[in-house]
């Protein structure tokens, strides 16, 4: 009797163990801070792009109403998810301008999840003009 005891707890505890683990992953994949109802529109200066597991990230500099340069911090899918949805690596560096629709951060600081980026840097074989989804 107290064998089967012992192994029942040991079940519990496994379970409560693997319910625990799975938890953080499913919240990490939320999008409870952002306001998904909204997209907005900007326009900036690509600074940075990693392309990284979990989340592809750009870092843009745009210029607010009043003049000021802010960066935004946008994440997007992962890699793999990006590059199926038809986005290239090469489709947006450093130093690129660019136009987005994202949906931003609800405190109001100077991030979003990615919904769309349009790559205006001219040159047609790394799809300048052609907007493309990142989520």
């Amino acid at each position: 009797m107290k064998n089967c005891q012992s192994r029942l707890l040991v079940m519990v505890f496994a379970l409560f163990c693997m319910v625990a683990a799975i938890l953080p992953a499913r919240a990490h994949h939320s999008y409870a801070n952002y306001n998904m109802t909204a997209l907005v529109q900007m326009e900036g200066t690509v600074r940075q792009v990693h392309w990284i597991f979990p989340h592809v990230a750009i870092y843009v500099e745009v210029e607010d109403a009043d003049g000021q340069v802010q960066m935004w911090a946008m994440g997007a899918s992962t890699p793999a998810g990006v590059e199926r949805a038809g986005v290239s690596r090469d489709d947006v560096q450093p130093g690129d301008p660019i136009s987005v629709r994202c949906y931003p951060i609800k405190d109001g600081s100077p991030g979003c999840a990615l919904g769309f980026v349009t790559p205006m840097h001219g040159d047609t074989a790394r799809g300048h003009g052609v907007e493309r989804a990142w989520n």
